[in-house]
């Protein structure tokens, strides 16, 4: 199957000159990249999160696989959705799926299906490809999609991620934006809760706080999946990348969608 870009010309440009001078303003060139094992990055429009999104990616080493989990905004496809072949287009070209990477991962989980149906009009994967590509032209991925707010799905799927990554290097980027359509202020406190739980390495404690305080969190399972992995996987510490909110960018405070972002190793 070839995936063909669903959100270029509205979330990025579509124009590949335009898109690589786009993402060269947001990256920090003083920055050397660290080996990290998981990363949460936002998935809005680059004019709103990719300020972000830059500095998360200025900081990782970008390697030749990544696992993406993001979440199922459009309720296509199954709960939980994985592609094991294909090639994704963007105007920076084709990023081919990992196809033995991705079934190893699908034959460790039960909650999985392997599925396209979910990924065609889903915007949470795509945005991230074209910073990967970016660094590393020929990396291959493995796209997870998941829907709903089952913290022991987003454990299993975790736990299959990791067991698959026993054999092999990748890193693993959950795709996330944050409080969406509050105040300024109510979002900003209510996203630092939840980063909070993220520095402490704490999966539940960020899935009670998403819980509790009703955090509109849109990738906290792919989110909680890419830290249980992380955590098997050997890491140790957590640090806040950058954290802003589209008000930032718009000048409006009072509705508006937080981003955050935030490397594990």
């Amino acid at each position: 199957m070839i995936r063909k870009p669903a959100v270029a010309g509205y979330f990025y440009p579509r124009d590949p000159i335009r898109l690589r001078e786009m993402i060269g303003q947001y990256l920090d060139p003083k920055v050397t990249g660290v080996r990290a094992i998981g990363a949460m990055c936002p998935h809005a429009g680059y004019m709103y999160s990719g300020a972000v999104a830059g500095a998360v990616y200025s900081h990782i080493q970008i390697p030749e696989r990544v696992v993406i989990l993001g979440p199922n905004h459009t309720g296509l496809g199954p709960r939980a959705s994985i592609m094991t072949e294909g090639t994704w287009l963007t105007p920076l070209g084709e990023v081919e799926v990992d196809a033995p990477l991705a079934s190893h991962i699908l034959e460790n989980s039960k909650h999985l299906k392997e599925d396209t149906q979910a990924h065609l009009a889903e915007h949470s994967i795509e945005v991230q490809l074209p910073f990967l590509q970016y660094f590393r032209p020929q990396v291959k991925i493995v796209p997870i999609l998941l829907m709903g707010t089952s913290y022991e799905m987003g454990q299993e799927v975790g736990k299959a991620i990791a067991k698959a990554l026993s054999y092999t290097k990748a890193l693993i980027i959950a795709s996330s934006d944050m409080t969406h359509y509050e105040s300024q202020k109510a979002a900003a406190e209510k996203d630092h809760t939840a980063l909070e739980a993220m520095l402490s390495l704490d999966p539940r404690g960020l899935y009670e706080r998403v819980t509790q305080l009703r955090i509109s969190m849109c990738g906290v399972i792919p989110t909680i999946a890419m830290m249980t992995a992380s955590l098997i996987l050997g890491c140790q510490e957590a640090q806040l990348i950058r954290y802003m909110t589209s008000g930032d960018i718009t000048g409006d405070y009072s509705q508006v969608v937080g981003y955050g972002g935030v490397i594990f190793y």
